[in-house]
C-alpha cells in the first residue's frame, strides 16, 4: 500500500488528510471517508486501508483541522463527562454542512490535481456526524459524486442548512442509508419521515435499517460492534461503489 499525509489548502487552512491506494496500478477511482464525531484515529486509517487494498484511492481528512492540529482524542473521548469528551464537543458543536461542503470541493481538487484519481464518478462515505455530508455532498457535486453512502448518520432531517432531506431530489448519484435500529441520533420516527421523502426523490438507492444493533455497530473498537452487521456494512458499501465507480 502508498501511504501519505498530505495538507490540502482550503479557504480556512490545511487540512490534514491521510491519502491511502494500492501500490502498483492507476490511476484509481476516488473514495473520500468522512470521519465520525470522535475524530481521526487509527480504526478508521485501518478501515480506509480495506478500502484501499480493493482498488480505490482513499482519502480520510480532518474536518476538524479548523481547530488545530491537536484535534484528536484520548481513549474516552465517547465518556460523557471526561474531558476528551468536553474537547471533542467544543469543536464537533461547531460544525456545519456547508464548510464541509467547501472541504469536499477541496479534495476533488486536489485528487484532480494528483493524476492518482480516476476520471469518472467519485465515491463518498460517512458515519455518524458525516452521514448528512456525505449526503449533502452528492447534491452539491452531483456531476461528480456517483455513490453515496451514510452509515448511522445524525440528524438527516434537521433545521440544519442544507440538511440531506432537503437536497435528496438533487443527488444524481445512487445513495445508501444505512441506520441502526437503536440510535438516540437518528430515531426511527425520523428515518420513517426521511424514507418517504426518500421515496418521493426517485433515487435508485435504499434505506436499511439494521435490527437489533446501535448507534456505531460498524467500528470494530466500539462497545456496541455487531460483527454480522459491521461486514453487511462492507458488502453494502463495496457493492455500492463497485456499481457506480468500477
Amino acid at each position: 500500500m502508498k501511504e501519505d499525509v498530505v495538507d490540502i489548502g482550503t479557504t480556512d487552512g490545511q487540512m490534514e488528510t491521510f491519502l491511502c491506494r494500492p501500490e502498483r496500478g492507476g490511476p484509481r477511482p476516488l473514495v473520500l471517508f468522512l470521519m465520525d464525531a470522535p475524530g481521526i484515529r487509527e480504526e478508521l486509517r485501518d478501515m480506509a486501508r480495506r478500502l484501499a487494498t480493493i482498488g480505490y484511492f482513499v482519502m480520510l481528512p480532518n474536518l476538524y483541522y479548523r481547530a488545530g492540529r491537536d484535534t484528536t482524542y484520548g481513549h474516552d473521548v465517547l465518556e460523557h463527562g471526561s474531558a476528551e469528551h468536553a474537547r471533542m464537543r467544543a469543536v464537533r458543536t461547531k460544525m456545519t454542512i456547508p464548510p464541509v461542503m467547501a472541504d469536499v470541493g477541496a479534495m476533488l481538487a486536489f485528487a484532480e490535481r494528483s493524476g492518482e484519481a480516476a476520471p469518472g464518478p467519485a465515491g463518498v462515505h460517512g458515519y455518524c456526524m458525516s452521514g448528512p455530508y456525505a449526503l449533502a455532498a452528492a447534491a452539491r457535486y452531483p456531476d461528480r459524486i456517483g455513490a453515496a453512502a451514510s452509515f448511522y448518520g445524525t440528524w438527516l432531517v434537521s433545521a440544519a442548512e442544507e440538511s440531506p432531506h432537503l437536497t435528496l431530489g438533487a443527488a444524481r448519484g445512487e445513495l445508501y442509508i444505512s441506520c441502526a435500529e437503536h440510535d438516540d441520533l437518528a430515531p426511527l420516527d425520523m428515518v420513517a419521515e426521511l424514507q418517504a421523502l426518500f421515496d418521493l426523490s426517485g433515487n435508485p438507492g435504499e434505506i436499511e435499517i439494521h435490527p437489533g444493533v446501535h448507534h456505531g455497530f460498524a467500528f470494530p473498537e466500539r462497545w456496541c460492534c455487531d460483527k454480522p452487521a459491521a461486514e453487511r456494512h462492507w458488502e453494502r458499501l463495496i457493492a455500492l461503489y463497485r456499481r457506480r465507480l468500477g
